[in-house]
């Protein structure tokens, strides 16, 4: 099996998360006295202490096997998201009021991050966390609150859990936490000392993540003539039709320019292979016209892409798959796949056979389309389909490191309830600059949208920006994607005010 040579960011160094944080511990500080080198959490105590996260009970010893109170997680818990500190004259608990309490700013400053629940009047600063609290204070810091709270038909890992199941699947799913024994989560345990730093050290890394991969796909029409910082760009030169043979889908010159920008920025040129299911028939006819073709083009791979597999033709897609494997020899091969979807019918697209002979599998998530209250709502890669199609797919054999991130780069217009069609990002820039128009975002689907009334008719543009796009790094970055591919380079936003390529920036 060919291996996709890294063109990945180097990782964000831990100061630019931290940057607010107390002075950070030194290294030689992580050899505590108390902590064994041999044991589980050595290396996650080390690391936390090493980035300023958490300190000794003294000046060599950890505090290992002792309980954390909530006080102390809550500060913890600020120090990971490095949130800018507040302090108001008065405290929402009645348990905590003395502004000058080490805790104070760290209470006050989690609720107002949704990271704590105003459940009760009271705190409890000095009782001891429990699991279950620790997780869902995580799972909630995250932003993550409305996403647990949907039931999307997964079933909790753990057989002991009666509250909160929905944050603590999310935990398990998102790496955060496993359990205390096959099946059980021990929610009500006094978390340990180790146990909150392990917590925190698996989100901490998936945090300080540097910024992923980008593959786009290319434009016929046109697009950047600057492609540095792209891994790959795909031209959509060829079409796959019913009797296995490829048709041209693009002039010569259209091909030639392509290849030329990205010839000069240094990245792969991919070919990409459209086609209905309909095609899928002879894998290894088809398979042969498309290695030569990618050969007789100087093309560093294939871009295989299509699109609503039935399951009927599972197999069949899959043999394409592992033919075109054998048949590109050293060349890269990637593959997009309409990923699992929480409401709809199995399509057919084996993962775990797809991802062993592809270099990238390039997961689609498929928009949402409903009209709610007479106002068309329709996200682009909704974030709830995001995490359900990692999640379904996070036992399946398939690995993070292999996926990347289908991220639409049009907005997708209405007009009253009807779809009016895609429209570049220059349009959407010009919408959002005139007159009349409410931008919003969507925290739970994690898209932007704007609306716009002109006499009795409406406009209405979801679209995806920096905090859209940061969203799904974030999202994919916590299963071990770190990957995108952007759908259309000829409209990739980067204004201003509206810059969906600053949210794949670090």
């Amino acid at each position: 099996m060919r291996k996709l040579q890294s063109h990945l960011s180097a990782l964000l160094a831990a100061v630019l998360l931290l940057s607010a944080l107390a002075c950070p511990v030194s290294a030689a500080s992580a050899g505590f006295a108390d902590v064994p080198a041999d044991h589980w959490a050595a290396s996650y105590i080390a690391r936390a202490a090493d980035a300023g996260l958490v300190k000794g009970e003294s000046a060599n010893t950890f505090g290992l096997g002792r309980s954390m109170t909530r006080a102390a997680f809550v500060v913890v818990l600020c120090r990971l998201f490095g949130w800018k500190m507040i302090s108001p004259a008065a405290g929402t608990f009645k348990d905590v009021q003395d502004p000058s309490a080490w805790y104070y700013s760290a209470v006050e400053t989690a609720l107002s991050k949704g990271a704590v629940a105003k459940q009760t009047g009271t705190f409890r600063p000095g009782d001891p966390v429990t699991r279950e609290e620790m997780a869902v204070m995580l799972v909630r810091a995250l932003g993550y609150t409305t996403l647990a709270g949907i039931d999307q038909g997964f079933a909790c890992p753990f057989r002991d859990v009666e509250s909160n199941a929905g944050y603590l699947t999310m935990a398990y799913h998102l790496g955060i936490t496993g359990g205390t024994a096959p099946g059980l989560f021990s929610p009500e345990q006094t978390a340990t000392r180790e146990q909150a730093v392990a917590m925190l050290m698996r989100s901490y890394d998936r945090l300080t993540r540097g910024a992923p991969e980008r593959i786009g796909i290319l434009s016929g029409t046109g697009g950047p003539t600057d492609l540095s910082g792209y891994a790959a760009a795909a031209v959509p030169a060829a079409v796959l039709s019913g009797n296995g043979t490829l048709s041209a889908a693009m002039t010569k010159e259209q091909a030639a320019s392509a290849a030329a920008a990205a010839k000069k920025a240094g990245v792969k040129l991919l070919l990409r292979v459209a086609g209905s299911p309909d095609s899928l028939g002879a894998a290894a006819g088809s398979a042969s016209a498309i290695a030569s073709a990618a050969a007789a083009g100087g093309y560093d791979g294939v871009l295989l892409d299509i699109p609503g597999v039935p399951a009927e033709k599972k197999d069949a897609f899959t043999a394409l798959t592992a033919a075109l494997d054998a048949g590109l020899s050293d060349r890269l091969l990637y593959v997009a796949a309409d990923a699992p979807s929480s409401g709809g019918t199995a399509l057919g697209y084996d993962f775990a056979s797809l991802s062993a002979h592809a270099d990238r599998l390039i997961l689609r998530v498929a928009p949402y389309s409903r009209t709610v209250n007479g106002f068309p709502t329709a996200p682009l890669e909704p974030l709830e389909e995001v995490y359900y199609a990692l999640a379904a797919l996070k036992d399946s054999g398939v690995p993070g490191k292999k996926l990347s991130l289908y991220l639409t780069t049009t907005g997708s217009a209405w007009t009253g309830t009807a779809f009016a069609g895609n429209i570049p990002a220059s349009e959407v820039e010009a919408l959002l600059s005139a007159s009349s128009v409410t931008a919003s975002y969507s925290a739970r689907y994690g898209t932007a949208y704007l609306s716009r009334a002109v006499g009795s008719s409406r406009t209405v543009v979801w679209y995806h920006t920096a905090d859209s796009a940061a969203a799904r790094v974030r999202m994919g970055a916590f299963f071990g994607v770190c990957s995108v591919c952007l759908s259309d380079l000829s409209s990739v936003a980067d204004y201003a005010d509206y810059s969906l390529l600053a949210g794949l920036k670090k």
